[in-house]
């Protein structure tokens, strides 16, 4: 069991023997002369967190016109892959392919063959055009991270741009905000409810740009230095979690408790060597009651998060729920119809079949209204199986990651921590909600997945004290 468990988790991949017989791979350094003689090329990486760090800055900030913010963050995404393909034919460096890497490939690859046997083709090429920009982006993000100091300075930028995000929403919540969509049913006690949106205009969108947040905040407690940076963090903490509540977005709700739970799993396991005989047994039981406990009290003394939550099980009597559930309907025949490869990737395709197979003009729909609906939707069956190997095997490369840290007892292991928080919190949010997808998410998605590949084992740790080359003439440290 073991075994097949290494095997499917490629745990026992060989990245340096694959590099060695990859007729691609050969290309990597190509232009190592040209970058030895160029001043601007030796501050490559820095310059490529410049460039990407303006995907997170920008992003919150665009239109909310889902074509217009996508074609935004695509011209910013095209920039930071050219640059990527740059500094790869100008490495001197190497390495870094990880588990993660192979099964995205055979997730492009898999996405490449549907949008080829799409009955919309044009707009699968525009969304497989998408996806590649996005995988770009991992690729990018997971050499920079790399780098504690720039991984510290990324994560600080989303930070403190979440920071702003949330103080709009707190705002809104305490002197209204214009409703601009029927987002509560008009026939419960919320319906008077202002739910917060920001400069995202979703609440379903801003809760769950702000998932990460609340985990990314909670971890640069412990890795920011100084009483001033860790009552920042602090501060990003409470007013994350509170701009969070007043989304009143219960699939992200959802997220956050799971992310909850799995953060007391993660942090019983960094403290458990350490732990006495009685901890060791009964730390964990006691973290979840006590988790429990207050999600109870919770909902017990906060009336608008009781009804809100117990909205969820009340089936199609709530419209949200009724329009949900008459989309999966519809959905499920979709998948019925092209069930391997399914209709191409994006949501351009989705927008121009679902209206042949809508029940009702009422439940019109611009996505399925769940992450692993709509993935199977665009490419079929065989694309969902090979997004759950990628869930699956980063999930694992976190968790070996994670281990190997706990050996030093490196602390930059907390910002591991979040991000495989943040992956299961954003997972959660998308059983019933496809944001997702949208291009503020999909980026913070990809950075999550980069930061978890940029601690795995086999990849070569840059910042770690290794002095500088001639080829580079640049040092790279950790700052915790």
């Amino acid at each position: 069991m073991y075994s097949l468990w290494q095997r499917l988790t490629l745990s026992d991949l060989s990245a340096d023997r694959w590099v060695d017989a990859s007729y691609v791979h050969r290309w990597v350094g190509s232009l190592r002369s040209w970058r030895q003689q160029s001043w601007v090329m030796q501050w490559g990486d820095e310059i490529g967190a410049i460039l990407t760090s303006l995907v997170f800055v920008v992003s919150p900030f665009i239109p909310s016109t889902p074509g217009l913010s996508t074609e935004t963050i695509a011209l910013i995404l095209a920039g930071v892959a050219a640059f990527w393909i740059l500094l790869t034919l100008a490495d001197n460096r190497g390495g870094g392919i990880t588990p993660i890497h192979i099964t995205l490939l055979v997730f492009w690859g898999i996405s490449a063959v549907s949008a080829g046997l799409s009955p919309a083709k044009a707009a699968a090429v525009r969304g497989l055009n998408l996806v590649s920009l996005y995988l770009l982006l991992f690729l990018m993000l997971a050499r920079l991270y790399r780098s504690a100091r720039i991984r510290n300075w990324l994560i600080g930028i989303y930070l403190h741009v979440a920071l702003i995000v949330s103080v709009y929403g707190v705002h809104q919540s305490i002197y209204g905000a214009k409703q601009l969509a029927t987002w509560v049913d008009a026939e419960s006690i919320l319906a008077k409810t202002t739910r917060v949106y920001s400069y995202l205009n979703n609440p379903n969108l801003l809760a769950g740009y702000l998932l990460p947040a609340i985990a990314f905040s909670i971890a640069a407690y412990f890795i920011w230095r100084g009483w001033l940076p860790k009552a920042l963090a602090i501060v990003m903490v409470v007013v994350n979690t509170y701009c969070l509540q007043v989304t009143y977005s219960r699939g992200a709700w959802v997220g956050a408790l799971l992310g909850v739970l799995v953060a007391a799993a993660l942090i019983y396991y960094w403290l458990y060597p350490g732990l006495p005989k009685f901890w060791r047994s009964w730390a964990l039981p006691i973290a979840l009651g006590t988790i429990v406990a207050i999600v109870g009290v919770a909902m017990l003394l906060i009336p608008s998060l009781r009804d809100r939550v117990l909205s969820i099980f009340s089936g199609s009597k709530d419209s949200s729920n009724n329009v949900r559930l008459e989309v999966w309907k519809a959905v499920g025949r979709m998948i019925y119809d092209r069930p391997l490869f399914g209709f191409g990737p994006g949501d351009r395709v989705f927008k121009q079949i679902y209206p042949i197979y809508q029940t009702s003009p009422r439940f019109s729909a611009l996505a399925a209204y769940s992450l692993f609906l709509e993935t199977i939707v665009e490419i079929g069956y065989i694309g969902f199986a090979a997004l759950l190997w990628t869930i699956v095997v980063t999930f694992n490369c976190g968790v070996q990651g994670l281990a190997k840290l706990r050996q030093t007892r490196d602390m930059q292991a907390v910002w591991l921590m979040a991000a495989i928080v943040s992956m299961v919190a954003l997972l959660g949010q998308g059983t019933t909600d496809t944001e997702w997808y949208r291009p503020q998410i999909q980026t913070l998605w990809w950075s999550i997945v980069g930061i978890i590949a940029s601690f795995y084992p086999s990849s070569k740790q840059i910042d770690r004290g290794t002095p500088p080359t001639d080829d580079t003439r640049h040092k790279y440290r950790a700052d915790a």
